[in-house]
C-alpha cells in the first residue's frame, strides 16, 4: 500500500468506473483519499488486466445525445460536475454514429494515469475481504458486480438482505480483416452521425430470411454453458439478456432487437435486408469489431460455428469470444438514505452497480455523486441530493426510495424516471424540454460550489 499523508483518509473500496470517479471527486474537493482495488492480487470473471475502469465494452457509454436521449443527458451533466470518467471517454472516443464508444484500453490508461498521478490519492492493491475496519471513519463500497466473495458475505452480514443476482454476458469481438466486405457494408442506422463519426460507422452483416431462421434455430439449438447449483435462480436483466435466450422468446424477437435491419440499406439489393448483424469498432485502430448485442453464454466452440453463420463472417477470427458473468447487487430503496449512507451504519455508503443501476455510465454517475457527499461531510457542510428533474437526480431518486424495495431490480437512466413537465409536451419537443429543465436546474445545484471554488 502506498503511503497515504493523511491520518483519516475516505475509503473507497474498489477501482471501477464508480469507484475511480468517487475517488477523483473527493480528491479534487481538497481531500486524501485511499483507493483499494484487488486486482491483480485477486482476479474476477470479467477482467483481463490491472487497470483501474476496465472496460469489456467499447460502446459502454451509450447514446453522447444530451438533447434527446437520457443517458446523453448523463453525460453532459457528469461533464459539468469535473467528471474523470467522462473526461477520459472523451479523450479516448471511437467513430461510433450517435454514441460514445471509446478505445477501452487507451480510456482506462487515461483514468489509472490520473489518479495515480494525483497527490492526494493512495492506491491500494489488495481484496478488502470482510467489513471494513471499524478505524475507517467513511468508506464508499463500489465493488461493482464481481464484488470478491469474502467482501459479499460481509456485506449480506453487515445489511441483513440477501444480495440480489442477475447474469451479465460479453460480446464477442471480430479482426475487422476477417469480415468479408463483399457481402457487409458500413452505414450508421438512418446515416446518423455523432462524436467523432461520419454516418457510416458500423458494418453491416445481412441475413436472408432462410439465413435468419436457420441461424436462430442454430442459436436454440446450439451447447450453452452449465449453471451451477446456486445460479439457476438468478434472473437475467431486460437490458442485457444473451442472444439465445432472446431467440427463445419467438422467431422474430431478434428481428425486432439486435438484428433489426430499419434504416439500412443493403448497397446490393437497394433494399433493407431481412435481418442485420451490426458490428461496432472496438479499438482506436479500427482492426477489432464487437458484434452488437450478442452477449451470450453459448459454449466458445459454439459460438464460432454458429457466428460464423452469418454470411460476411463466414471466415471470422474472433479475438474475444462471448461470456458470462454473476452480477449482484444491495436492495437500496430500503437499506440506503438519500446520501448513499447505509442506514444501519452510515459511515460507509455505497455507490455504482452494486446499488443497483445498470449501465457504466450510470455506475459512474452515483460513484460521481457518493464522492461529492462524503467530500461535503467530511469538509462539515452536507452537499444536498442533485434536483430529481436532473438525470443525475432522477437515477439516484430512484435507488434511495423511488423504486419499490419488494421488487427493485436494476434500471438504466431513462426520461420515465424524470419528474413531468408542467406543461404537456410530446415527442422529441418532450425530451428536449426535459433536458432544457435538466441542465438548468443542474447549473443552479452547482452554483454554490462555483462560487465557492472562485
Amino acid at each position: 500500500m502506498t503511503t497515504h499523508p493523511s491520518a483519516n483518509p475516505i475509503h473507497v473500496v474498489g477501482g471501477g468506473l464508480a469507484g475511480s470517479e468517487a475517488a477523483w471527486q473527493i480528491a479534487e474537493a481538497g481531500l486524501s483519499v485511499v483507493l483499494h482495488e484487488m486486482r491483480p492480487l485477486v482476479a474476477t470473471d470479467a477482467h483481463q488486466t490491472d487497470a483501474l475502469a476496465e472496460l469489456v465494452c467499447s460502446n459502454s457509454f451509450r447514446s453522447d445525445d444530451a438533447a434527446h436521449n437520457a443517458v446523453g443527458l448523463l453525460h453532459e451533466e457528469m461533464r459539468r460536475c469535473g467528471s474523470l470518467i467522462l473526461a477520459a471517454a472523451d479523450a479516448a472516443k471511437l467513430p461510433a454514429g450517435g454514441a460514445l464508444a471509446v478505445d477501452r484500453d487507451a480510456f482506462a490508461g487515461r483514468v489509472t494515469a490520473a489518479l495515480t498521478a494525483h497527490p492526494r490519492v493512495a492506491l491500494a492493491r489488495g481484496e478488502v475481504a470482510g467489513p471494513p475496519p471499524a478505524d475507517w471513519q467513511s468508506v464508499i463500497v463500489a465493488t461493482g458486480p464481481l464484488t470478491s466473495p469474502a467482501l459479499a458475505e460481509a456485506l449480506r452480514a453487515l445489511t441483513g438482505e440477501d444480495s440480489l443476482a442477475f447474469f451479465d454476458a460479453i460480446a464477442p469481438i471480430v479482426h475487422r480483416d476477417s469480415v468479408d466486405l463483399q457481402l457487409a457494408w458500413f452505414q450508421s442506422r438512418y446515416d446518423k452521425t455523432g462524436p467523432g463519426g461520419d454516418g457510416a460507422d458500423y458494418i453491416n452483416c445481412p441475413l436472408d430470411r432462410d439465413g435468419y431462421d436457420a441461424f436462430v434455430q442454430a442459436l436454440l439449438d446450439g451447447d450453452k454453458i452449465d449453471f451451477k447449483e446456486w445460479e439457476r435462480s438468478t434472473p437475467y436483466f431486460e437490458g442485457c439478456l444473451p442472444i439465445e435466450v432472446m431467440a427463445a422468446r419467438g422467431r422474430d424477437t431478434l428481428r425486432y432487437g439486435p438484428m433489426k435491419p430499419v434504416g439500412l440499406t443493403d448497397p446490393r439489393t437497394g433494399r433493407r435486408p431481412y435481418a442485420v448483424v451490426q458490428l461496432r469498432q472496438d479499438n482506436a485502430l479500427g482492426t477489432l469489431y464487437n458484434l452488437v448485442g450478442f452477449q451470450t453464454k453459448l459454449k466458445h466452440g459454439e459460438q464460432t460455428r454458429v457466428f460464423r453463420m452469418i454470411p460476411a463472417l463466414a471466415r471470422a477470427e474472433f479475438a474475444r469470444l462471448g461470456g458470462l458473468h454473476r452480477n449482484t447487487f444491495i436492495n437500496s430503496p430500503r437499506l440506503l438514505d438519500p446520501a448513499l449512507r447505509l442506514k444501519r451504519e452510515p459511515r460507509l455508503r455505497f455507490a455504482g452497480q452494486i446499488t443497483g443501476v445498470e449501465g457504466y455510465v450510470e455506475s459512474a454517475a452515483i460513484g460521481l455523486l457518493a464522492g461529492r457527499f462524503a467530500a461535503g461531510e467530511r469538509h462539515g457542510a452536507a452537499v444536498a441530493p442533485p434536483p430529481a428533474t436532473t438525470a443525475l437526480g432522477a437515477l439516484l431518486g430512484h435507488i434511495t426510495g423511488g423504486a419499490d424495495a419488494a421488487t427493485f431490480q436494476p434500471m438504466n437512466v431513462n426520461f420515465g424516471l424524470f419528474p413531468p413537465l408542467e406543461a404537456p409536451v410530446r415527442g422529441r419537443d418532450r425530451k428536449h424540454a426535459l433536458t432544457r429543465r435538466a441542465l438548468a436546474d443542474l447549473d443552479n445545484w452547482l452554483a454554490p460550489t462555483v462560487a465557492a471554488a472562485e
